[in-house]
């Protein structure tokens, strides 16, 4: 229920749920900005969902409900901040990813490949806190479970082109023939749909091509099985650190009234801004694989502070492999490196930093260059589940992960994972 016309005319769909109203939201070709009942398009008379839709009444999917005040990038950028960190508790190089990713769902169809935002961590870390939170502010963002049936994602996917917002990703699926795996493995490229095969009223089969492409956030305890999968994600771990006071216990109500107000002026910001932005090459990051730097580049051209996107780029530069690897063999080299740092090491836990020398030692050839220790604990975290504390200033592989270590050391990587 969204337009990009070839004069450059918009159309947005709003819903205000205060009036129970629905309404286009257009901007002309001559960059004017106003309200429409009912637009003219090519195909005929387009006419907004009915207010009484479920999917909008239920807050199933979430619409701006007016065009909002037009104000800058920067101090757009300061209010999500600024919202996000009343509500959840973030690393801070994350804290900025979340916000710019915000900003790309957006203008997502100004680009043909997307990475995917994730969260990991076990119940009580916060994933669907930061997943309603974040959420709310997206673009026509469309709330799933893993329990949910797929019939409607598929439908709701290609008639709104938004966000999907899933919870609890890895209870339904975890493999490549799962069919939500499917939307996700062909949902960050332009152009990759997904063929079903529906029957008309004369039961006649018409196979049928779903639109999936789209920005995607997720919330999961633990990592996909599917490799291919795993490197259209941009992940944090939740719950590995303090709450911060400020930050409530229970989500209180008023979020939604300040989520209303930002989707309003970030519908401004699209109406606005949609034509201007594009892939930007002299952004992409040196030293990494193809896939990182095609799935990141969408990201980092929203980012205009070179400092911070440099920031960004880091980060993903640490947690991602440089060159591609067989994944098994990845697994067999670094539980090797934990096992003959807990069998060599002076102590009773494994430290991260001699872990991480160890796994660069046997890697040396395969990587441009060394691994961080960030990226080594990341990775014992979301492939293994093997915990990491912070001892006398380190970080460790606790001594009560040792027999873990050996089992999985044992007998094959992948099954032995939490």
């Amino acid at each position: 229920m969204s337009r990009v016309f070839d004069d450059g005319t918009l159309v947005e769909l709003l819903y205000d749920p205060d009036a129970r109203t629905t309404a286009f939201a257009v901007r002309a070709a001559d960059g004017t900005l106003r309200v429409e009942e009912t637009v003219v398009a090519a195909e005929g008379l387009l006419t907004p969902y009915s207010p009484t839709n479920n999917l909008l009444t239920s807050g199933c999917v979430l619409l701006p409900s007016a065009i909002g005040d037009e104000v800058e990038k920067g101090d757009l950028l300061s209010t999500i901040r600024a919202y996000l960190g009343r509500y959840v508790s973030l690393s801070p190089t994350f804290a900025e990813i979340a916000a710019h990713y915000v900003l790309l769902t957006w203008v997502y169809d100004a680009f043909n490949e997307l990475p995917y935002l994730r969260v990991q961590g076990t119940p009580g870390s916060g994933k669907t806190r930061f997943l309603l939170v974040l959420g709310a502010i997206c673009y026509k963002p469309f709330f799933a479970s893993g329990a949910s049936t797929v019939s409607p994602i598929f439908h709701i996917l290609d008639g709104f082109q938004g966000t999907l917002i899933l919870d609890e990703a890895d209870f339904r699926f975890s493999d490549t023939t799962a069919e939500l795996t499917k939307v996700l493995n062909n949902g960050n490229v332009r152009g990759l749909p997904v063929l079903r095969t529906m029957a008309n009223r004369h039961r006649e089969l018409n196979p049928t091509a779903f639109r999936v492409f789209g920005p995607k956030i997720v919330g999961m305890r633990g990592p996909f099985a599917d490799d291919a999968l795993e490197t259209r994600f941009i992940t944090e771990t939740m719950g590995g650190r303090p709450l911060d006071p400020i930050i409530p216990i229970h989500l209180p109500h008023i979020y939604r009234a300040e989520a209303q107000e930002l989707r309003n002026l970030l519908l401004t910001y699209r109406l606005r801004h949609w034509g201007d932005v594009a892939p930007d090459p002299a952004r992409l990051i040196e030293g990494v694989s193809a896939r990182t730097n095609q799935t990141a580049l969408a990201l980092l051209s929203v980012i205009d502070d070179a400092e911070m996107r440099s920031e960004v780029a880091a980060r993903l530069a640490d947690t991602a492999p440089r060159a591609i690897a067989p994944r098994a063999s990845l697994d067999a080299l670094m539980i090797e490196a934990v096992a003959e740092t807990f069998a060599t090491g002076s102590g009773a836990h494994a430290a991260v930093r001699d872990i991480a020398d160890r796994f660069n030692a046997k890697t040396i050839e395969r990587f441009a260059t060394p691994m961080t220790n960030k990226w080594i604990g990341a990775y014992l975290r979301t492939r293994f589940g093997l915990a990491t504390t912070k001892t006398r200033g380190l970080y460790v592989v606790p001594a009560t992960e040792r027999e873990r270590v050996n089992t999985i050391a044992a007998g094959h990587p992948s099954q032995a994972m939490r």
